[in-house]
């Protein structure tokens, strides 16, 4: 364990803050508010909802997540660390690049491709439904008989799952170092 400069008691209450800000933040946008919103308002709406929200929260976390680095890196020399305290900065390391990568490559590459796979959707009639469910058939003929949609939706669903992907790796981070912070109150 880490002992060189105990990290003052605002230090240690502003790294929890920012950690369970960040927390929070991944489980409602990540399980819970996309899930409510797409039964509420219609494909093109959920499209433009996301298109707006997400680069706010992929910068947020990104902004959280320099800011658990950095204050964990100054109260943790490396060569203090324990195997523990090792793997927990590698942790918010990995979170810090999975935010990154979200926020400067996939998340606006998939937004840019989905306002690209919007405007064909429109010209044929679809997307005004509410649930993403809803024209399932339509979409399907429309990806058959278009190949410019058809390579929209694959190049979409790539950048979308990459995305996606980073995103769970990140809440997977936080959740652990959350835990290791839980687990280990003395020594934030």
């Amino acid at each position: 364990m880490a002992t060189e400069g105990d990290p003052l008691n605002l230090v240690k209450v502003l790294h929890l803050l920012v950690l369970s800000f960040t927390w929070g933040m991944q489980v409602w946008v990540s399980f819970i508010a996309g899930f409510a919103l797409v039964m509420q308002v219609t494909r093109h709406t959920f499209g433009l909802v996301q298109s707006k929200l997400f680069p706010v929260y992929f910068y947020c976390l990104l902004g959280s997540h320099f800011i658990s680095l950095a204050i964990y890196a100054v109260y943790h020399p490396r060569e203090l660390l324990d195997t523990h305290e090792t793997v927990q900065m590698a942790l918010y390391f990995v979170a810090l690049m999975m935010a990154g990568l979200n926020a400067q490559w996939f998340g606006p590459t998939a937004t840019e491709i989905m306002f690209l796979m919007r405007e064909v959707e429109k010209e044929h009639g679809l997307g005004n439904q509410i649930g993403l469910g809803a024209e399932k058939e339509g979409f399907a003929k429309l990806k058959e008989q278009d190949p410019k949609y058809k390579a929209y939706k694959r190049k979409f669903g790539c950048y979308h799952g990459l995305s996606n992907l980073c995103n769970l790796i990140g809440v997977i981070c936080t959740a652990t170092n959350l835990t290791y912070a839980a687990l280990n109150l003395s020594t934030i």
